[in-house]
């Protein structure tokens, strides 16, 4: 048994598997888990039982049994035979009701692994993990629920096999031989074609996620001027269809595959049951077995041939389930990207400085270096800038601040405690930060700034204070229903075109206010990281919000992220990043008088602000 990719899931893996989604049904769902043992058993039974009575009937009314018993006979009969019809529907009610609540558990488990075990970002910005991840997340929705009742399923089919195989040792134990071998290549042919729709569901699967992206491009408001200004809407439309197109070619011949086994299957089938069935009518007719046992052989060839195919079945699904839980089980027991000791060290206010000692850092064993041998002194109290080209390393300081990362050699010292040794979530309690590329929650306009400081989500008067530091609060007040009005980006019936009150969009420029405003409501951070926070604005806007800004980092410890270099030029010290290293650093008027990197840049920005190109 192979995984999706390629590595064998053996008999520990898969029973281990097993036991957690067990465990995940119990802690869920023990009252229904129960309940579908139970029905399994009774629906495994009934079967059998339903033959064997009517088999009991029609030797009664031949006989000419007396009336009570035989009515005895009819009313069980039709009390099974009641249950039998019942059964399926009871426990298909179970088991959608048992794989609900699965699914709650399965995903708090999985999310709450993600969030504790993945606290950096390598894991998320790994494509392949963030593929299994997804996997993961379809797996915890729906795998350990299909595990569990397909399993119930096997052992489903499996009693109502061993009853009629019972039924049959009675009454010929040579037509247990003829069914069972008639069942062994029937068996084969439905393990080879479970396997071959396991190996088709992944294949079929990543044409489906490729069909979906471009399907996703095509209705995405983000993508959309994009796609209609460069005229890639058949482009797109085009590479969906292809993936459709080999997705259904893949279940085209999946299909007939099938089709011509069960062909083979059925013909298989049908000739055991008539060879049988021929024997027990002669054998009937000479006395030898009675008409009641002749129906009770005619419903156990076919209750054999349709528990062995339906164990099968159960057995495919359940192999499905058993490789999507691969992925599951790889995301909840992944090891931590950063690393907390047993006792971490306590993560004190920032009195002194932040310090890169000789820290080198890339983002794969295989990948180029970032940073080389980086030396960086943050002063308590200090706003240092960091400039550069794109590339130079500047993100990457500020991941590293962040402990998003840890170096691959080197230290961050916080006060002179490595990051290393501290839990990630106090030190970020200790940082505000606002980033280029923010993020505009799906969220009210409220809680879109009140997420910045959960302890203050319901907080109003603090939302709008920091509102208004930002200078949104206007924008805010006025919109349909204020503060409380849905920011969202989802175009659908009603959403920003018949109801406005149900939701609206914010202008880039007002989407960043709102970022800064988030970050504004921390307002006691240690460090606060400024990446290019007016990147989105106006020119007399960004003056407005640099004004603000200054007011207030004052007195703060602060790192200033910009390519518009008039923005940092009243940092205490600027410092040019090339290459992964410090390539100058001081104030602003030093490094103009040094005539390098810094100066280059500015006056090119400079030139471009007064109209010219002259050097």
């Amino acid at each position: 048994m192979r995984d999706a990719t390629g590595d064998r899931l053996g008999f520990r893996v898969a029973w281990g598997h097993l036991r957690t989604a067990l465990g995940l049904g119990f802690r869920a769902a023990p009252t229904h888990l129960g309940g579908l043992v139970l029905l399994a058993i009774a629906a495994g039974s009934a079967p059998v039982l339903t033959a064997w009575f009517t088999g009991l009937v029609l030797d009664a009314v031949i006989g000419d049994t007396p009336v009570a018993p035989l009515v005895a006979l009819s009313v069980t009969t039709a009390v099974v035979g009641i249950a039998t019809v019942l059964l399926p529907r009871l426990s298909q009610y179970l088991e959608a009701e048992f794989a609900r609540r699965v699914q709650v558990i399965a995903l708090d488990r999985l999310f709450l692994a993600v969030n504790e075990r993945m606290r950096g970002l390598s894991g998320v910005e790994d494509p392949r993990f963030h593929d299994r991840l997804r996997l993961a997340q379809q797996g915890g929705s729906a795998g350990p629920s299909d595990l569990v009742n397909n399993a119930i399923g096997v052992a489903r089919s499996g009693l109502t096999t061993a009853g009629f195989v019972t039924a049959l040792l009675v009454i010929n134990h040579w037509l247990v031989v003829a069914v069972v071998v008639a069942a062994i290549p029937a068996l084969r042919m439905e393990i080879v074609l479970s396997r071959l729709r396991a190996a088709a569901m992944w294949r079929i699967g990543h044409a489906g996620r490729r069909q979906y992206f471009y399907a996703n491009l095509l209705t995405s408001p983000r993508e959309a001027k994009e796609i209609r200004l460069f005229g890639l809407g058949a482009f797109f439309r085009d590479r969906m269809l292809t993936e459709l197109r080999a997705a259904n070619a893949e279940n085209r011949t999946l299909d007939r595959r099938n089709l011509r086994v069960q062909a083979v299957l059925s013909v298989l089938g049908a000739v055991v049951a008539g060879g049988g069935l021929i024997w027990a009518v002669l054998a009937a007719r000479s006395g030898q077995i009675s008409v009641g046992e002749v129906t009770v052989f005619v419903a156990a060839v076919a209750g054999v041939q349709g528990a062995l195919s339906g164990s099968v079945g159960h057995l495919a699904a359940a192999y499905h389930a058993l490789l999507v839980l691969d992925h599951y089980h790889a995301v909840t027991t992944v090891e931590p990207d950063l690393p907390v000791p047993p006792a971490p060290a306590r993560v004190p206010a920032l009195a002194d400085s932040i310090e890169f000692r000789d820290v080198w850092f890339r983002y794969g064993p295989d990948g180029p270096w970032v940073l080389r041998g980086l030396n960086l002194t943050i002063s308590a109290g200090r706003a240092v800038a960091l400039v550069g080209l794109n590339g130079a390393g500047k993100s990457t300081v500020v991941k590293l601040l962040c402990r998003l990362y840890d170096p691959t050699r080197g230290e961050v010292r916080w006060n002179g405690v490595d990051l290393r040794d501290t839990d990630p979530v106090e030190l970020r309690e200790r940082v505000g930060a606002v980033f280029q590329d923010y993020i505009e929650y799906e969220l009210s306009a409220a809680e879109n700034i009140g997420v910045g400081n959960l302890a203050r989500l319901r907080d109003r008067d603090a939302i709008e204070t920091a509102a208004r530091r930002a200078g949104v609060h206007d924008a805010l007040v006025a919109l349909p229903k204020g503060y409380d009005t849905m920011l969202t980006r989802m175009f659908l019936p009603g959403i920003d075109t018949e109801d406005p009150d149900i939701g609206m969009l914010l202008s880039g420029g007002q989407g960043q206010r709102l970022a800064l405003a988030r970050a504004m409501l921390r307002d006691d951070p240690d460090l606060l990281i400024l990446d290019e926070p007016s990147s989105g604005l106006d020119a007399e806007a960004e003056a407005e919000i640099h004004a603000r800004l200054r007011a207030h980092r004052a007195g703060r410890t602060s790192l200033l992220i910009s390519h518009r270099l008039n923005t940092v030029r009243d940092a205490d010290e600027i410092v040019v990043l090339a290459d992964g290293v410090i390539a100058e650093r001081g104030d602003h008027e030093s490094l103009i008088a040094a005539n390098g990197i810094y100066a280059r840049l500015f006056g090119l920005q400079a030139r471009g602000y007064a109209g010219t190109t002259s050097p």
